[in-house]
């Protein structure tokens, strides 16, 4: 029999490649001699080298909204002889079918959308009633045509100890203490953060009880960090990491506070308790995908938004979400974990 191999067109958001591993893992439950390539945004890559289900991530290199005609013909011609059985198109657009058909893949699986008819020869329909999450619009395309997914897989990373000793050094973390990672930015926008004097009050308090907290985000977050970092004894090292690197200090956490970013799925996905706010987005809609979590989602009448910043100008969605809310689940999980261990 031979051996299936698919080309998935991966998704453009750190948090979505991350929940994208659900359907990897389906596919691989299926037929766990299937090859699966990844085509994705470069920065994406280090994500898709930590899931042992990809042989491989295939760059993409053009820019955020670019349509990139010229660089998507040429990476599915240079495609061609991988010869692959089949495709699946995540995101919805008609500039992310196109790889797939320039490299003549015969069976190229994707939902309905910006009329690509010709792109995708296995269209599927989009119910957003029935794919209420953004996981079951993945895994649902590595299944049969009108199937549903009972129960979504959840991700898991590789984390590397010995990367992560070198990354632990070079920044000097200790970690002599039980570590808390903060998450303060959110790609999307201001009305998914939850305000940073908060989360300064939080890590004031976390390091009383004797905690050690870590700031983790990209160059964009510095500046919450050092905030944090001045009136706090937090370690900031926002824009000091690689995604690579936060792989894998994530999972020296045994506890993260997140707002809802891709940052808090990674965390999930490494397997740290996830203390995850939510203010204009839902939990329903893009949840952590794990077990170990305490969502901190308030359900007032003007939210989820979906809005990057509160059309309200109040923001009261997060603001009421108080650091004692966040610090008391923070030490219940502690303790918890404490009468497993003992």
């Amino acid at each position: 029999m031979a051996v299936t191999r698919i080309l998935v067109v991966g998704p453009s958001w750190v948090g979505d490649m991350v929940m994208a591993q659900s359907l990897f893992k389906t596919l691989k439950r299926q037929n766990p001699d299937a090859i699966i390539d990844v085509v994705a945004p470069g920065w994406s890559l280090p994500i898709v080298a930590r899931m042992p289900e990809i042989r491989r991530g295939i760059a993409l290199d053009v820019g955020h909204g670019e349509f990139g005609w010229k660089t998507r013909r040429a990476l599915g011609e240079s495609l061609k002889e991988e010869r692959y059985d089949r495709a699946i198109v995540l995101p919805r657009s008609l500039k992310s079918a196109l790889v797939p058909w320039f490299a003549n893949i015969p069976v190229r699986t994707g939902f309905r959308g910006e009329m690509r008819y010709r792109l995708i020869t296995d269209m599927r329909p989009f119910d957003k009633t029935l794919l209420d999450q953004t996981v079951k619009r993945f895994v649902v395309l590595g299944l049969e045509a009108g199937d549903f997914p009972d129960n979504c897989e959840q991700p898991e990373l590789r984390v590397d100890p010995q990367k992560r000793a070198e990354a632990m050094q070079r920044l000097s973390l200790l970690a002599q203490k039980p570590v808390v990672a903060m998450m303060p930015g959110a790609e999307y926008g201001p009305a998914k953060c939850w305000p940073i004097e908060y989360f300064t009050r939080l890590a004031v308090e976390l390091d009383e009880a004797g905690y050690e907290v870590w700031v983790l985000g990209s160059d964009k977050d510095r500046p919450a960090g050092e905030r944090i970092a001045v009136q706090s004894a937090a370690k900031n090292i926002c824009g000091q990491t690689s995604l690579e690197d936060v792989i894998d200090l994530l999972s020296m956490a045994g506890q993260v506070v997140s707002n809802d970013s891709g940052l808090m799925h990674v965390a999930a996905a490494v397997g740290c308790h996830v203390h995850a706010i939510y203010g204009s987005s839902s939990p329903g809609f893009t949840p952590p995908l794990t077990s170990r979590r305490d969502i901190h989602y308030l359900g007032l009448s003007c939210s989820p938004c979906f809005k990057r910043e509160c059309p309200l100008e109040h923001l009261n969605c997060l603001r009421q979400i108080e650091v004692p809310q966040i610090f008391a689940s923070i030490e219940r999980n502690a303790s918890v974990s404490a009468s497993i261990v003992d």
